[in-house]
Formats: structure tokens, C-alpha cells, sequence
């Protein structure tokens, strides 16, 4: 499902037991130097990133000052973000103007807050530009951070280059069957440089049968339920995307390739380190 770039008004894009995507929450925040957004989402953990400015977060009985240093966008600088345990409450107070994502995942536990700074993401880079697959990726909720997360993952995804695809060989994880697959429902957030770029996101639900393809612009939200789902950006644009995975039974991502195309994960330079990440 695709949601157009709309004001949202500080109010959930993805609301708790979403139709489509249920185990995923998503929100952006903006705000002003100096105000403050109070938030508490029963049964869901989150994950306070802001895209630009800095804030300072109030959470669990901790304080976690000057989370992110971005100016412009979000190629202006590496990624900070504040964790934030099921069913308690969090208060965002802007340093500076401020635009603020808000990712969640389902889980019954309530764990500890902490903070993640700029030294301790988790980096990946792969494929290649003969592939087209030149990819780049900032873990915020990764591997580092496994043992004090329940059920969320969160990251940043960037085309490394101007055009090329991104979540190629396809891919799907709408199923639990380990080891083969694990259930994980998606939600996307787009940002295109400049940002009149745009792109497309598929949705194949059968292999080999036509799925869908959503025209995705800046600021575009997708909802990954079911099915193989690439996308791409147009030559001549960089293509951004916040990427939250919510996990059914488990945080470990394992991703089934798309049959038709796996081979071509022989293809592309770096794929599995990349696979290996998502845990």
C-alpha cells in the first residue's frame, strides 16, 4: 500500500494494529525550536530518530540530550536515535527546528531506554554500479543493539549514486516457516536528492504473476504486508529510505529470495554481509 506525502500533523501514519501492517508504528514530528511532543504507545515499542535537527528526549526515568546533528536533510550527517521501551511514555523537546521519524514494533515486554549515537551504527555497503545495485546502509536498531531490543529493527537506506535499485534479488518476509523465512511487516518513509526526484516501489505477491507498483515521491510512506517488493530511483536522483521492521516472533530478519531471481545473488558484491546484518 502507498500513502502520498501528506501533512500529517504530528498525528500516526501507521496507528497501532494497522490494517495492513499491524506490527509496525510509524510517526513524524515536527516541531519548532523549544517545543516539546509528549508520546506513549501502548503494547509498542519505539524508536525516536530524528531526520533533521536535534532533540532531547525524556524517557523511562532517563534523559538523553542533543539526539541528532543533521542540518538539511538526511544526506547532511549520520543518524542518532533514542530507544524507547513498550507502554511508556517519551517527551521529544526540540533544540532546533526539527523533523522527527517515530518507528515501533510490537512487544509485550517492557525493557530499558538507551541511546544510540553516531559511533555506534552499524555501516553496510554493498553491490556495485555495473549492477545498479550500489546500496548504503545505516543500522540505528541493528545487530548492535540486538540484546536490548525486543522486536524492532530500524535503518536507513540510501542508493549509493544517482539511480539504481534497491532490495534487489527480491525478497520477501511476509511468513513464518524458520528456517526458512520469518514473519516481519515493513513500513517505508522516501526522501529523493533533490527532492522533485522520485521513484517506484513493486509489490509481487506470487512469483511470476503481475503484482503492483506504486509511483513513490518525497515523502511517500509504503506498507510492505506481502510479496517481493524492489524499488528503484530515476537516473540522475539519490534515493533515501526509513525502513522499520517489526517482527512477529522473532527480531533476527531472515528473508526469502524471490525463486526466479535468486541466482542473481551470485551476482552482486557484498549481498550477504548485507543479509547477515539484519539481525
Amino acid at each position: 500500500m502507498h500513502i502520498p506525502p501528506f501533512d500529517n500533523q504530528n498525528k500516526p501514519i501507521v496507528d497501532v494494529n494497522d490494517a495492513h501492517v499491524p506490527l509496525t508504528y510509524f510517526n513524524i514530528v515536527k516541531l519548532n525550536e523549544g517545543e516539546t511532543f509528549d508520546y506513549r504507545v501502548a503494547g509498542y515499542e519505539t524508536c525516536i530518530v530524528p531526520a533533521t535537527g536535534t532533540v532531547d528526549v525524556e524517557t523511562g526515568g532517563e534523559t538523553f540530550a542533543g539526539i541528532g546533528h543533521r542540518g538539511e536533510d538526511v544526506w547532511d550527517g549520520e543518524p542518532e536515535g533514542a530507544y524507547v521501551p513498550t507502554d511508556t511514555g517519551a517527551r521529544i523537546t526540540a533544540r532546533t527546528k526539527t523533523e522527527v521519524f517515530i518507528a515501533g514494533a510490537q512487544y509485550g515486554e517492557t525493557l530499558k531506554p538507551f541511546a544510540v549515537r553516531r559511533d555506534e551504527l552499524d555501516l553496510v555497503q554493498y553491490g556495485s554500479d555495473d549492477t545498479k545495485t550500489h546500496r548504503k546502509i545505516k543500522h540505528i536498531l541493528g545487530a548492535n543493539q540486538h540484546d536490548r531490543v525486543g522486536r524492532l529493527l530500524v535503518s536507513e537506506l540510501f542508493t549509493v549514486g544517482a539511480g539504481g535499485w534497491s532490495g534487489f534479488p527480491s525478497h520477501k518476509h511476509d511468513t513464518d516457516r524458520l528456517p526458512d523465512e520469518t514473519r516481519h511487516d515493513e513500513t517505508y518513509n522516501f526522501r529523493f536528492k533533490p527532492n522533485y526526484g522520485s521513484g517506484l516501489q513493486m509489490l509481487q505477491r506470487v512469483d511470476n504473476e503481475p503484482g503492483d507498483a506504486y509511483h513513490i515521491m518525497d515523502g511517500s510512506t509504503v506498507l510492505i504486508d506481502k510479496g517481493y517488493h524492489p524499488c528503484c530511483a530515476l537516473p540522475g536522483y539519490e534515493m533515501y529510505y526509513f525502513t522499520i521492521l517489526g517482527g512477529l516472533s522473532q527480531r533476527s530478519l531472515k528473508q526469502y529470495f524471490q525463486p526466479t531471481h535468486a541466482e542473481q545473488l551470485h551476482t552482486i558484491p557484498g549481498i550477504m554481509d548485507m543479509v547477515a546484518k539484519f539481525k
